[in-house]
This record gives structure tokens, C-alpha cells and sequence, in this order.
């Protein structure tokens, strides 16, 4: 894990949002179309992503940016060849603590290959969840999402994200209309 400050600025900076609760049908789809959507947005300049290493779609969209990031030849839209970079948006330190012995295996994985790791509480706090959504979104000039209800944290940033004027992505859509 580093915690290096990437400069990336606002305009070249996409955040992820989504449930938690996903199939293997829906987290496989997912982890396709977060990779179309991310070439796409390479193409308008972004480099740096932002998730916030939930369990879910959260950890689907993590190892999607770090094996884009470190097994292919991404070009800007020139063909110029760029890099991108991925940080985690972590609640507090506890976030993992009542996970399987699985999931914390490949969120300490994760947390190792990400590019920067930031802590938003140094404890959890009932809005820590909140306060790490925000810190995202208020990064980002675009959000990659999987929302598919009008309720929670999801959906909150979604709309938060809307509000800010993100350009927003979800996923949700194309593969519930696929399944």
C-alpha cells in the first residue's frame, strides 16, 4: 500500500458507487462494462479512479482498474499511451472487520496494488460511510455507478453526484436489461 498524493485534478478523476449485494452474473457483467466505460473516459482525459473498497461492486471495480492498469496498453485519444492510477476511499480502519477471511484476503489485496490509500475517519463514526461517499464524489468529474433501487448509500451519491454535475454512468441499467 502507498499513500502517495496523486496529483490528478478534478476533470480527470472518476469515482465508483454501487450495491454491495451482487450475483457472480451481475459482479462478471459488471466488471465488463466498468471496462468499456473506463476506455471511453481515458479517451476524454481521465486517468485517476476513486472507489471507496466496499465490498460489492466496489471490490468489482477495484480489480477491474488494477488489471486494466497493469496488463493492458491504454492510449488517450491521440493513441499516446497512458497510465492509469487507482486510490481507495476508506470509511475507517475498521471497515473489513466483520468480513469473511475471503473477502478480507482480497480487500488487503486490493488495498496493496491501489495506487493511494486515504482514510476519511480515523474511527468509525455513524457517518463515516457518508463522509467517504462525499470525499469521492466531491474528487470526481465523473461517477461509475450500479444503482438499480431508490434507497441508500448508493443511491444517496448517485444523486449527490447528479447534483454536483458528474457525469454519470450506471451500469445498472444495461445489464438488469441483459439478465
Amino acid at each position: 500500500m502507498t499513500t502517495d498524493n496523486i496529483n490528478s485534478s478534478r476533470a480527470h478523476t472518476c469515482c465508483f458507487t454501487g450495491h454491495r449485494d451482487m450475483s457472480d452474473t451481475e459482479k462478471s457483467r459488471a466488471s465488463e462494462c466498468i471496462h468499456s466505460a473506463v476506455r471511453s473516459l481515458v479517451k476524454k482525459g481521465v486517468r485517476h479512479f476513486i472507489t471507496g473498497g466496499a465490498l460489492g461492486f466496489d471490490t468489482v471495480a477495484a480489480a477491474t482498474i488494477i488489471n486494466m492498469r497493469d496488463n493492458e496498453a491504454l492510449t488517450d485519444a491521440d493513441g499516446y499511451p497512458v497510465r492509469i492510477t487507482l486510490s481507495l476511499a476508506i470509511p475507517c480502519p475498521t471497515q473489513s472487520s466483520r468480513w469473511s477471511f475471503a473477502d478480507k484476503t482480497l480487500y488487503n489485496s486490493i488495498m496493496r496494488s491501489a495506487d493511494e490509500v486515504t482514510l476519511v475517519s480515523e474511527r468509525y463514526t455513524p457517518d463515516c460511510m457518508f463522509r467517504r461517499n462525499r470525499y469521492m464524489v466531491d474528487r470526481s468529474a465523473y461517477c461509475i455507478c450500479y444503482v438499480t433501487k431508490e434507497s441508500g448509500g448508493s443511491y444517496y451519491t448517485m444523486n449527490y453526484a447528479k447534483t454536483g454535475g458528474l457525469g454519470i454512468i450506471n451500469i445498472a441499467t444495461d445489464i438488469i436489461n441483459e439478465l
